[in-house]
């Protein structure tokens, strides 16, 4: 399961802004309704707001540890 894992998250590392900007750019040149694809649009979506919240965390959390105690 573990192996699993890893290798969604690999995929959807390399492929989360391919999935994120050209599914709504091959909804309006003609694709028609896929819904494996929209759900797999929304997890990259859900990825991407995952990796801003660390960003922000980290950032955060860096400039706590720099205030003097």
């Amino acid at each position: 399961m573990k192996e699993i894992y890893g290798a969604g998250i690999m995929f959807f590392y390399f492929l989360k802004w391919p999935i994120l900007l050209g599914l709504p750019w091959m909804y309006t040149h003609g694709l028609k309704e896929n819904y494996i694809l929209d759900v797999l649009w929304l997890y990259c979506l859900f990825l991407l707001f995952k990796d801003i919240y660390a960003f922000i965390k980290k950032r955060k959390d860096a400039k706590e540890e720099q205030k003097p105690k």
